[in-house]
């Protein structure tokens, strides 16, 4: 041993045995040779050889020496390094080199080699990683920790390493690297920055997806020394988040990229970094919102992560972030939700109240993702969202904008096919989701045709794949329909019935291109484009794409026939499929990938396609609801009971057979239909008659053996069965048969014989057919008929009432409990009307009858003898029947002429009627007449009377049939410009002169100067004119306002010598008038037309010069706004006294609470006590007396005008044998009075109950109270008095102004601070002076005027004058009238109070 430490101490080098001298004067493979031998050395050596450790030691210090540090050839560079591994290994803890710059040159040399492991397949591999091995299992690295550049060794060896890992290197590697790495970082005392930065550069997005390896390394590095870096990493976050010194590190514009990935690698590196997001999600910049919430979704939404539990203050924190004010953020919050339903369904109920609010949100991007989120979470697993996010879908099906729509409906239909069609989550997910098809199907009824399109689209997609067998699509649509609501079926028909009418629309074009050319071709053809034009998305565009297909179907006749083809009511579905990816084909273009005609015609042509129904598809939907009737289907399985299916599949088969009548022509298919007339079951057998109606109008030809099977059973229907079967039977006869003549004799003859009022039972079907026969072959049996309906119908069904009614407070009953007596009669009105549409004249007076006859039936409130046996719920059926009646005649021009105005008030004032169920019959009814455009258009006018109904329901039904049927006239003159001529029986706002005329006969309309009457009559007016005036379309504004300036100029038609009635009407007008000036801004403008007022209804306009004492007198006030000017201008005399107000005994007493509304109104209420007990009424009912005199209150009120007091049965009965009616008599008594009739008050129930010290207040309409107080009654004669007393000082009074003698209405203008606006309004009153001007005109003169007479008469001088002067200028102004002096002390008294 001192030998060798001589040698040491000498310098002398020794070289392991055999090895000679290691110099620069060997060549290179000598070197290499000499070096692996003392590789092989040092591998050998151990720790313990201390005598070999001191004998090569100068050898060790040579290996180290800059010679082979820098030697150039790589092989010998590497032996070198392996050398000094074993070097560091063998002398370790103590290394042989003292110095700190040979051991940083050392080190990093062995760095350098270490790039070598990059090549996995070098023949050196292995002494590289040899080399690797052997420096991580020492830890030789440790060794630079006292060396003042042991950063800078650290990370250059880190960059290393992470740039030479790759796939090809296997686990030993990755683990060894690992190993020298966590040896540093766990061992040492720091890291720095810079070799945090080496570590963390690893994790950015774009250096991971460049090396996937080093990403792994740096993970792995992470996870082993988690504990002990991460307080440096937390350093490095403080630094840039919290104290924004970004320029600590290259890293910082990453920073949330990397605590996105060191929260995937080990949470508890961000222990201390988390509470700061906190702090940075209630930053102040937008930008940094936004990364600190696309980082926290990410975070939040990964699979496995429970930041959510662990950091509830973050997770609130974030969720506060889902109502940023910036949009991105909340965008980015609302992406999130999908991600964290599916992989947290834990947190689904805490993101509910958020998604919700969103879906509100007024970015249509952000409710967009609202519905992509849910639809996202529901499509993988149904279970991971609850109904009230499917309820938010839902509610995004009705939004604003289309895009939010689509996704909406589109996601719901994917939803219901999987878990509904599919049933991937069996019975209880698709039971969860049923409602979905009913909602789509709902859709259906938006206006817009983006909506109807996808529905339809939905429909043939997701509901009833077509692409289905068809057996099993049919059976798919028969259970689909079987559980479809009833909106959902209606919208299920109106779509096949729109898509059949586009196809006849498309057939009439192919039709009219192989006509020749000629002046019409060119206008029927773009008529026609016009039409199919609407049908399509985007009219505007698709227009030019129309034109151009018409014109490709004139130049190709291949694409015409293939055309003609799918337009064929015989195409099947799979011919259908063929023809359209022909045309579509011959269409397209592979050079134009976005062809915009090319999706015109797709559109088009899914639309028409028959893609569900044919022949077969017929045949087997029949054979399905033939399974269900023997029992073999499995309706139970599918959730649908047989009975209901049954019912369903034939009603299924009886829309079809409207919209396919061709499908039906099967032997087979007749037949099923035939044992279906045979069975029990009403509904079932009507349904079959109704198809056999649709579709058998080629039966008699091609299945004559079906024909002789059928008509016995017709024949037999039509005299036995209920009465809609003997309905159906006599229509399919009608329809089917040729010699329908001698069928039709051989059921009318026996009937006509057979009838008998013992028994009212068989005395139903009877009539029933004998109306429809009546209907279909009026001249056959022309004499009988007038015979059966003078001495039957009337003398001994309609006039005679032989079973007393129950007596019971309600006012409807279902139909099993009406009376048969009540049934027949209403089948015996029906047969009446029906003969009457059937022989379209009124040349026998035979429509005057029975005008009379369904008019006093309304007059006498359904009890037409009044004789008191009838029941109230028998009595408002026959005041239903009576009115529809009218409704049936008035949609015949014939006799629409001859219903008189007192007629149509009558059927108007059904609309009122006390019972819910009658109010609400009639409108559809009226509706229904209305919309086909087949009622004239005063008709429409009856819905203003609504405006009052008590129940909320009947208002917005009220107000939707407005709407609907302004924008129907509308819509129809857009599309048919040469109906021009027919502008007044068209244009909706026509309706106008018709509401106000019903409005002034309105019986609840008692005094004209009444406050509340007068409310009322605003409510009503604005009832319509709302919806008119919603658009001022072609300036509509000014052509309403210069249309009541025209009724003003004119008297009433009806009354036209009547001063009471004609006040009333100017009166309205001027309500009317201050409406439009009030809602509009353009009314001053001028009138496109010049309105021509209905000539039954208003007489011929007079042009009097009257004295414009207002216009001198009172000086225009200096109110604002626009109202007063205008007012100025229309300042004129009515021509009728206002003070002239009729008695009204029959006027309800009081107002009652509105709480008392919300009960129904039609229940029986005989239970309750006597305070709160009110006998239910109409809102219309019939005045006590026929003359104007005060008699009292008679004790059984009545509807519609005072039949005469010595009218007795006996003369009604001969009515239609002898022209001397009762019904003509009563009208004859009416026509004589002046008088409207007086009626109980109507309307909606008060806001609050009156006070007693006020004037007496309207009663609810529909209800009545049994007896009115006595000083209610006291009260309302003293006014009665006060009026009768006005009327006779008005008639002893003359007038007599300077110069032309004229006749001036009396005009009162009040103004108060304290009344409600409104009101003033509607009166053309001016709010915000608290001074009263009466200002007294000539004519019908207050006491008060008289008083003032000489007083003012050098003032009334001054104002002939001046209405002279204007009077040059202005010929045909307006008549106003104003309120009364009672009124304004009335409302003085409201001001007091």
């Amino acid at each position: 041993m001192a030998h060798s430490k001589n040698r040491a101490t000498d310098g002398k080098i020794t070289y392991p045995p055999g090895v000679k001298e290691i110099s620069d004067k060997i060549s290179k493979e000598e070197m290499v040779r000499r070096l692996k031998m003392v590789v092989k050395t040092f591998m050998d050596m151990d720790q313990d050889s201390e005598e070999e450790k001191e004998l090569y030691l100068n050898l060790a210090l040579h290996l180290a020496s800059d010679f082979f540090l820098k030697h150039p050839d790589k092989d010998v560079r590497l032996l070198v390094a392996c050398c000094l591994a074993d070097i560091f290994r063998i002398y370790a803890p103590e290394a042989p080199y003292t110095s700190p710059d040979k051991l940083k040159d050392i080190f990093m040399f062995i760095t350098r080699q270490l790039k070598g492991l990059e090549d996995t397949k070098s023949a050196q591999f292995n002494r590289y990683f040899y080399l690797l091995e052997n420096i991580a299992w020492v830890k030789s690295y440790n060794i630079c920790f006292e060396l003042e550049d042991s950063n800078e060794i650290f990370t250059q060896l880190y960059r290393t390493l992470f740039q030479v890992i790759n796939n090809g290197h296997n686990q030993k590697v990755h683990m060894h690297m690992v190993d020298l790495m966590s040896s540093i970082v766990c061992e040492g005392d720091s890291v720095s920055q810079e070799l945090l930065d080496t570590v963390l550069v690893n994790l950015v997005p774009a250096h991971k997806n460049l090396n996937k390896q080093a990403y792994d390394l740096a993970k792995a590095l992470l996870k082993r020394t988690a504990q002990a870096i991460e307080p440096y990493i937390t350093n490095f976050f403080n630094q840039v988040l919290m104290l924004g010194k970004t320029s600590v590190s290259d890293l910082s514009e990453h920073v949330f990229d990397l605590i996105l990935e060191l929260y995937n690698i080990d949470s508890h590196l961000l222990l201390s970094v988390l509470p700061q997001l906190e702090f940075k999600l209630k930053s102040n910049d937008n930008d940094e919102r936004l990364q600190v919430v696309k980082l926290l979704a990410k975070m939040f939404g990964a699979k496995d992560s429970e930041l959510a539990s662990q950091n509830k203050p973050l997770w609130q924190c974030y969720l506060g972030r889902f109502n940023d004010i910036h949009v991105p953020v909340r965008l980015e919050c609302v992406k999130f939700a999908s991600h964290c339903l599916m992989n947290h369904p834990d947190l689904a109920k805490d993101l509910t109240e958020y998604l919700k609010v969103r879906s509100h949100d007024p970015e249509e991007a952000i409710r967009h993702d609202v519905i992509v989120s849910i639809v996202t979470a529901s499509k993988k697993d149904l279970s991971l969202v609850n109904d009230h996010l499917l309820n938010f879908v839902r509610e995004r099906t009705l939004d604003k904008r289309w895009r939010v729509r689509k996704e909406a409906m589109m996601g719901l239909a994917q939803i219901y096919k999987k878990y509904a069609l599919q049933a991937e989550a069996g019975k209880e997910a698709a039971k969860q989701i049923s409602w979905i098809k009913d909602k789509l199907l709902h859709i259906y009824y938006q206006n817009s045709i983006d909506d109807r399109l996808l529905v339809e689209r939905i429909f043939a997609q997701y509901l009833v794949p077509h692409n289905l067998e068809t057996t099993e699509r049919m059976k798919c649509l028969y259970y689909l329909y079987a559980t479809l609501d009833g909106n959902a079926v209606k919208a299920l028909n109106e779509m096949w019935k729109c898509q059949n009418m586009l196809r006849h629309h498309v057939k009439d074009l192919l039709d009219l291109i192989k006509q020749p050319k000629s002046d019409s071709y060119s206008k029927a053809v773009f008529s026609k484009v016009m039409v199919i034009t609407r049908n399509l998305p985007d009219p505007g565009k698709t227009q030019d794409f129309v034109k151009k297909l018409a014109q490709v179907l004139e130049e190709d006749e291949k694409i015409r026939k293939q055309l003609e083809t799918l337009v064929s009511p015989s195409c099947s579905c799979k011919q259908a499929e063929v023809c359209v990816k022909e045309i579509t084909k011959k269409l397209g273009s592979p050079k134009q990938p976005s062809n915009p005609f090319l999706e015109m015609v797709k559109f088009l042509l899914e639309r028409i396609a028959p893609v569900h129904i044919d022949t077969e598809s017929i045949s087997a939907l029949i054979k399905q609801v033939n399974k269900s009737i023997e029992g073999t289907a499995d309706d139970e399985d599918e959730g649908v009971p047989t009975e209901q299916a049954i019912r369903a599949g034939l009603e299924l088969l009886k829309v079809l057979s409207f919209t396919h009548p061709v499908s039906f022509h099967s032997a087979e298919t007749f037949e099923s239909l035939l044992g279906c007339l045979k069975m029990d079951d009403e509904k079932v057998a009507e349904a079959a008659l109704q198809i056999f109606k649709n579709t058998g109008s080629k039966l008699e030809e091609s299945f004559p053996h079906i024909k002789s099977v059928l008509l016995p059973v017709l024949q037999h229907k039509a005299k036995k069965c209920p009465p809609r079967q003997a309905k159906y039977a006599i229509h399919c006869i009608h329809a089917m048969f040729s010699n329908r003549d001698t069928h039709f004799a051989q059921i009318f003859e026996p009937l006509h014989k057979s009838l008998d009022t013992d028994n009212m039972e068989q005395l139903i079907t009877p009539l029933t057919t004998l109306g429809h026969l009546a209907m279909l072959a009026p001249e056959q049996f022309a004499a009988p008929l007038k015979s059966l309906v003078a001495n039957f119908i009337v003398k001994d069904l309609l006039m005679n009432d032989r079973i007393p009614g129950k007596k019971t407070t309600k006012l409807w009953v279902t139909d099993d409990e009406v009376s048969p007596e009540t049934l027949a009669k209403i089948q015996g009105l029906k047969l009446m009307v029906r003969w009457l549409l059937g022989v379209k004249n009124n040349q026998s007076k035979s429509g005057n009858s029975t005008l009379r006859m369904l008019t006093a039936i309304l007059s006498s409130d359904g009890d037409l003898t009044e004789q008191g046996k009838m029941g109230k719920p028998d009595m408002s059926r026959l005041r239903l029947a009576a009115g529809c009646a009218v409704l049936r005649l008035a949609q015949e021009p014939c006799y629409h002429e001859i219903i008189t105005l007192e007629q149509y008030q009558l059927c108007a004032l059904v609309i009122n009627d006390e019972c819910y169920q009658v109010r609400q019959a009639f409108a559809q009814k009226l509706q229904k007449g209305l919309c086909r455009l087949r009622l004239p258009l005063e008709y429409l006018a009856v819905f203003t009377l609504c405006a009052k109904d008590p129940v909320k329901e009947r208002r917005a039904h009220a107000r939707q049939c407005l709407v609907k049927n302004i924008n129907l006239r509308r819509e129809y003159l857009k599309q048919h410009a040469a109906v021009s001529e027919k502008l007044i029986s068209l244009l909706p706002e026509y309706v106008v002169p018709y509401a106000i005329h019903l409005l002034v006969h309105d019986p609840d309309y008692v005094k004209v100067q009444d406050i509340e009457q007068l409310k009322d009559i605003k409510e009503a007016l604005w009832f319509v004119l709302e919806i008119l005036m919603a658009k001022n379309e072609n300036n509509s504004h000014a052509f309403i306002r210069k249309m009541v300036e025209n009724i003003k100029q004119t008297k009433d038609g009806q009354c036209p010598d009547d001063p009471k009635i004609n006040e009333k009407l100017y009166t309205v007008c001027d309500v009317a008038m201050n409406i439009v000036i009030s809602k509009s801004t353009t009314y001053s403008l001028e009138s496109p037309k010049d309105p021509v007022l209905p000539a039954r209804y208003f007489t011929q306009p007079d042009k009097p010069k009257a004295a414009n004492v207002l216009g001198a007198v009172n000086k225009p006030l200096s109110a604002t706004g626009k109202l007063q000017t205008k007012l100025s201008r229309m300042e004129t005399t009515s021509n009728a006294s206002s003070n002239s107000n009729p008695s009204s005994p029959g006027r309800s007493k009081g107002r009652l609470d509105s709480a008392d509304v919300d009960h129904s109104e039609n229940e029986d209420i005989s239970m309750k006590s006597p305070s709160e007990t009110e006998k239910p009424s109409r809102g219309r009912k019939r005045g006590a007396a026929a003359n104007q005199d005060d008699k009292g209150l008679e004790s059984k009120p009545k509807r519609g005008r005072k039949k005469a007091a010595n009218t007795s049965t006996d003369d009604a009965k001969d009515q239609w044998g002898e022209d001397s009616s009762m019904v003509e008599a009563t009208l004859e008594t009416e026509d004589e009075q002046n008088s409207p009739p007086k009626r109980g008050r109507r309307g909606r129930p008060p806001k609050s109950a009156a006070s007693k010290d006020e004037t007496p207040s309207k009663g609810r309409r529909g209800r009545k109270k049994t007896a009115p107080p006595a000083d209610e009654e006291n009260e309302e004669e003293q006014e009665e008095e006060e009026d009768d007393e006005d009327d006779a000082g008005s008639e002893n009074m003359e007038v007599k102004p300077k110069g032309t003698q004229t006749r001036v209405a009396k005009s009162y203008l009040t103004f108060s601070l304290d009344v409600d606006r409104s009101l003033y309004m509607c009166l053309g009153l001016f709010h915000g002076f608290y001074l009263t001007h009466t200002i007294c005109f000539s004519g019908g003169r207050s006491r008060a005027a008289a008083k003032q007479e000489e007083e003012s008469e050098e003032e009334m001088d001054i104002a002939q004058q001046s209405e002279d002067e204007e009077d040059e200028s202005m010929d045909s102004s307006p008549k106003v009238s104003f309120l009364s002096p009672e009124t304004l002390i009335v409302m003085e008294n409201q001001v007091r109070r």
